[in-house]
């Protein structure tokens, strides 16, 4: 079932999107060079703690998967793209990182992930990764009330294929809103004018994600950790929408520059 959320609902929804927003700009910056997996794992348990949010990940078991998950970061480094465990691995240079990360707070809930490359970036590195962010923009702004969820999909399946990268249908985003998963399914290709009606009230996650020479992808043995399935690079982008009157409304957006409330210490450049 879809739940139509009230403008004050989206509210509460933007309060956990704008730590999200700060917290995973904050993450970009401290994962560095010589920065081990688990030392951001444990920044973001401390700072869910500081704030009273709770994850959406910790103890999560879907259908897929090996047992409960027991992290609250997704981690995906260079081949994988969805579902990285945290685990002992140093950063290196040239790395290319996907971080994931979805809370609660006062029951209401927001994702977002991003993509950065450790150290020297690989031109190709990022270029894949603008084709996500560009898609995830592209989607976002298809996202518009009365239009058809086919016409965000439709957006980010254009996009990846301009950029000349293929597109994985297995998983994609999703509905948002009391829990982390809710219907309906958003794709990450599709056909414009298709599908459900885009109403007000309707809040969704939306997270292209491309691998650089493949649209297959292949699970570790952990039963979490999606990797392409030629061990090409991969990048991931998403943020929550609600449709509303006016139009979309990002509610996990990452501040530009400048301290993030989570952590005076620590600056960000990122801004998607």
């Amino acid at each position: 079932m879809i739940e139509l959320k009230s403008a004050e609902e989206i509210g509460r929804m933007a309060v956990a999107g704008q730590f999200v927003g700060e917290l995973l700009a904050e993450l970009s910056g401290v994962a560095e060079v010589g920065v081990n997996l688990m030392d951001l794992e444990h920044h973001a348990r401390r700072r869910i703690k500081e704030r009273g949010a709770e994850s959406c990940y910790w103890d999560y078991a879907p259908s897929f998967g090996r047992g409960p998950f027991r992290n609250v970061l997704c981690l995906s480094v260079n081949d994988a793209v969805l579902h990285g465990l945290p685990h002992d691995y140093v950063l290196r240079d040239g790395d290319l990182l996907s971080i994931d990360m979805a809370l609660g707070i006062d029951g209401w809930v927001a994702d977002s992930a991003l993509s950065v490359v450790v150290g020297t970036p690989d031109p190709a590195d990022l270029k894949l990764i603008e084709a996500t962010e560009v898609a995830l923009e592209a989607g976002i702004n298809a996202a518009q009330p009365g239009g058809r969820l086919g016409d965000v999909s439709a957006a980010i399946g254009e996009v990846a294929q301009s950029y000349g990268y293929g597109v994985n249908a297995e998983f994609g985003g999703h509905g948002i809103g009391r829990t982390m998963h809710e219907a309906p399914h958003v794709a990450n290709s599709g056909r414009a004018r298709r599908g459900l009606k885009l109403d007000p009230g309707l809040t969704i996650a939306i997270e292209p994600w491309l691998c650089r020479s493949t649209d297959k992808i292949k699970f570790d043995s952990d039963g979490w950790t999606i990797r392409s399935a030629d061990g090409s690079r991969t990048a991931h982008s998403e943020h929550t929408v609600a449709i509303t009157a006016s139009g979309p409304q990002v509610l996990t957006r990452r501040p530009t520059h400048g301290v993030t409330s989570t952590d005076p210490t620590k600056r960000s450049t990122a801004t998607s």
